[in-house]
């Protein structure tokens, strides 16, 4: 299928309209009613031909309404207060700010690397939940005053448009896009005359090049490279064409450049513009994960005075944090330890691609049970002093999964911790819901996620109204879509006059959009499909179901499951109440989120990390219907929706999938359908509304980005921070003492031993409260019992002898003789019946952050 191409012709605006430049450019628009006002009112009907592109439409707007509009004072007036209004957005103090000024935050300057980024449809750099949520915590970090930089690739084909064969297939089309008509502007030299050209070294003695554009996301720059220039060769030229794109020799490129080429960006970037040097590195998912071994070569070769390996790398993890996204091992990005040779193996000069670093250890930083494997996730692991996963649930199935590098701990003392992800308000509530809010508590309160307990000062009606308002914009969206679909499709004007009548304004609707890789079932709602029709056809309680989503263009399977739908779709006995819609993007998404009455969410627990779309239908007066995966599990209250049941421990997956899909059924059938239909005299779904108004209250202040992106500040910005000053102080003196500190505790440890352990005062039936003495002689071999903490676990003994619910107490140093170091403790039992106890040995240094961060762990067994 041919290429889609869009070019754009930068506009010259009248002087006085000059403002709009900027307005068109700072990606703030996307989310501020105002300025998207503005640029309607220069032409009402092309703003809707350009797809609400601000860039797009000054440079298709007759010249002549130009001049026009530089002499309408209406117009001007509006020009200059949105005009005003940004730059008061962009040079007042924020919360960061007012945190700085109290002395309770501390953080220079982050930068945070992403693959994908989702900030606005007119941007197309994103295939789904992962670059959408970069692109919230940009905004949420923009609204905070967060001093962040965003880093990127810039994909040329971006990922692809989706449309359907006649027979339900998905297609794909790639669009080629010109930066120039983007809203984008180009990182120059000083004088502007010369792109800033980024390099980084390629096997085979050649040089990877790339230029740098910037997206301006409110106050965060948003750094995106682009190697589509003509200093490279044609394939090299291609490393940015798409987004997980190609085999693995392509993505590895592609991911060296995000890593190592986004480090030499953010210096030239910073350099540049006087700001201060990035304090804290995030990598969102483990795609940049190189950008550590950027970092370790930086420091290795500091004309002013390098590190060695060790000491680059303890500075390197203190001040790196990462983020995971995936709950299942498939989902991480794997390469052959072979490729990793040809990458870091040579460079022009014949040397190593990162000097003093050296293959092998690169490789070791990936190393996974299998040898001839380099794993990113791993990588992105050793790299970083502090990681999370993206909600409380995922936060321990990562622990969990990635247990095997802390062997000897319990899974639960694995250092990975977690932070519930959150979505931008601003981008995703409809209009109807930001007005009431801040005409409740007012605009600051709704940033600072304050004020949703006024909602119950709201009366039932507006809150109905508000819902039926943004349903029936939903059902003209759906009946628009479905037409131009169909048309697509091969259909004829004349075959489509019932697309006109399709769903209904007043029918409970339910949305399911988002990928479609297997996990997340997009036809188990069609296990039953004549349970399902007779649902959608009800004479009294009628359902009307949209669904969206993408397969990956290599994933057949996923495309069998959309085109099952597709077919199930077209049916006509049940298209009036049923539709997919072909090319979700976030200008569906809106629709769907602002309209539908219920979000449907069903993943094979627990293998959904976050799944932030039911956050985004929460916001708009939605109720989830879920399996209790990612973040409904933490936060679904039994008044805020719905938990479907799931087959837990059902082995055979057809078996589970039927139980959980009748399920599904039971509770539409029994309870969502009566809550909705069910009315008082004049017309109100009393409960239904009551539910719509705590699911505000309730999940409102917790699903927003700017929640998370405080919870990253306070829990981890702010403390890689301060422990990266600890470590880069007095010439790096704390980098040179971790390692050496490492060194030597991992060479000593295995001449570390608990020798004996005796116990006194507890029973043979030990009661809650009974007091233990534990005294352990420990042999430490070439340490100190500076270097070590000794601890006693206590907990309940299981049938196969293992304890449980443990708790950890530290014992005391007592001295030393002949036979070992001696150490103490008196504690109460904090169980009754079958109690046990073991004693182990941690390394222990002020500088790591846990004793488990080395993964070294001795105990009387071993």
């Amino acid at each position: 299928m041919k290429a889609m191409r869009r070019f754009t012709v930068r506009a010259h605006l009248p002087q006085r309209l000059s403002a709009l430049g900027e307005l068109s450019v700072n990606l703030r628009w996307s989310w501020d009613g105002p300025t998207q006002d503005l640029f309607a009112a220069i032409d009402a009907v092309r703003w809707r031909e350009v797809s609400h592109d601000p860039v797009r439409m000054l440079g298709e707007v007759p010249p002549a309404r130009l001049d026009e509009l530089a002499g309408d004072s209406e117009f001007l007036a509006r020009l200059d207060a949105v005009a005003a209004d940004l730059a008061d957005y962009l040079t007042r103090p924020r919360w960061f700010q007012g945190q700085v000024a109290a002395g309770t935050l501390r953080v220079a300057g982050i930068a945070y690397f992403s693959m994908e980024f989702g900030v606005t449809e007119v941007l197309p750099n994103y295939s789904g939940g992962l670059g959408i949520l970069a692109g919230d915590h940009l905004k949420a970090a923009s609204d905070l005053g967060l001093p962040l930089i965003g880093v990127g690739l810039l994909y040329r084909s971006g990922y692809f448009r989706q449309s359907l064969t006649a027979d339900g297939w998905q297609a794909e089309q790639y669009p080629a896009l010109d930066p120039q008509g983007l809203p984008l502007r180009l990182f120059t030299d000083q004088g502007g005359a010369a792109p800033v050209l980024v390099h980084v070294a390629m096997p085979d003695r050649r040089v990877l090049r790339a230029r740098v554009w910037i997206a301006q996301v409110g106050r965060v720059p948003l750094l995106l490279l682009d190697s589509d220039i003509a200093e490279n060769d044609p394939e090299l030229r291609g490393v940015t064409d798409r987004l997980y794109g190609g085999d693995q020799d392509h993505r590895i490129k592609q991911e060296i450049l995000a890593g190592v080429g986004g480090v030499r960006a953010v210096r030239a970037f910073t350099a540049a513009h006087g700001i201060a040097e990035p304090e804290v590195f995030h990598m969102n998912e483990g795609h940049a994960g190189f950008l550590g071994v950027e970092r370790i070569r930086e420091l290795i070769t500091d004309p002013a005075g390098g590190l060695d390996y060790d000491a680059a790398l303890a500075a390197v993890r203190a001040s790196t944090i990462f983020t995971t996204h995936t709950p299942v091992p498939a989902g991480i990005d794997r390469f052959p330890a072979d490729l990793v040779r040809r990458y870091f193996g040579g460079t022009p000069e014949g040397g190593e691609l990162l000097t003093g670093v050296g293959t092998e250890r690169v490789l070791a930083l990936g190393r996974e049970s299998d040898p001839h494997v380099f794993n990113m996730a791993h990588m992105g692991l050793r790299l970083a002093q502090r990681s999370n996963g993206v909600s409380r649930l995922h936060g321990r199935v990562s622990r969990e999964m990635f247990a095997p590098l802390w062997s000897g701990f319990d899974n639960d003392e694995v250092p990975i911790g977690s932070v519930t992800n959150g979505v931008h308000a601003p981008t995703w509530a409809a209009r109807e819901w930001l007005e009431l809010a801040r005409e409740l508590i007012g605009p600051e309160l709704v940033a600072e996620a304050r004020g949703w307990e006024r909602l119950q000062e709201v009366d039932p009606r507006r809150l109905w109204e508000t819902r039926n308002m943004l349903r029936a914009k939903l059902v003209v969206e759906v009946r628009r879509r479905v037409r131009a679909s169909w048309l697509q499709r091969g259909a004829s004007d004349a075959e489509l006059a019932w697309t006109e009548n399709i769903f209904d304004p007043d029918v409970l609707t339910i949305g399911f959009a988002r990928r479609v890789p297997t996990y997340k079932r997009l036809t188990l709602m069609l296990r039953r499909p004549e349970r399902l029709q007779q649902l959608l056809l009800d004479a009294d309680r009628p359902v009307q179901l949209v669904v969206a989503g993408k397969s990956h263009p290599a994933d057949d399977g996923g495309k069998s499951l959309i085109q099952q739908v597709v077919r199930f779709a077209d049916r006509p006995d049940v298209r009036c109440r049923i539709a997919f819609l072909p090319d979700y993007d976030m200008s569906m998404a809106r629709y769907l989120y602002w309209g539908c009455d219920v979000w449907l969410n069903n993943p094979i627990r627990p293998l959904e990390a976050c799944g932030t779309s039911g956050m985004k239908a929460a916001l708009n007066g939605g109720l989830n219907l879920s399996i209790l995966d990612g973040w409904w599990d933490e936060m679904f209250d039994g008044e805020n929706g719905w938990a479907i049941p799931t087959a837990d421990g059902v082995v055979d997956e057809a078996r589970r999938d039927d139980l959980e899909a009748a399920a599904l059924y039971e509770l539409l059938e029994r309870s969502v359908l009566p809550k909705f239909y069910d009315r008082d005299a004049t017309g109100l779904p009393v409960r239904w509304v009551e539910m719509v108004r705590h699911t505000l209250q309730s999940l409102g202040p917790k699903v927003l980005a700017s929640r998370m992106v405080r919870d990253y500040t306070v829990g981890f910005y702010a403390p890689a921070a301060a422990t990266a000053r600890r470590i880069f102080a007095d010439d790096r003196a704390g980098a040179k003492a971790v390692a050496e500190y490492r060194r030597r505790v991992e060479t000593a440890w295995a001449g570390v031993a608990i020798v004996q352990v005796d116990s006194s005062g507890l029973p043979d039936t030990p009661e809650i409260g009974n007091r233990l003495e534990l005294r352990a002689t420990v042999r430490l071999g070439d340490l100190s019992p500076d270097d070590v903490v000794v601890q006693a676990v206590l907990g309940r003994v299981s049938p196969d002898d293992e304890l449980t619910e443990t708790t950890i107490v530290p014992m005391t140093w007592s001295g030393g003789d002949a036979g070992g170091q001696v150490y103490v403790v008196q504690t109460p039992v904090p169980l009754s019946g079958a109690v046990g106890y073991t004693v182990r040995v941690l390394p222990h240094n002020d500088l790591l952050i846990s004793d488990a961060e080395l993964g070294l762990i001795t105990t009387p067994h071993g």
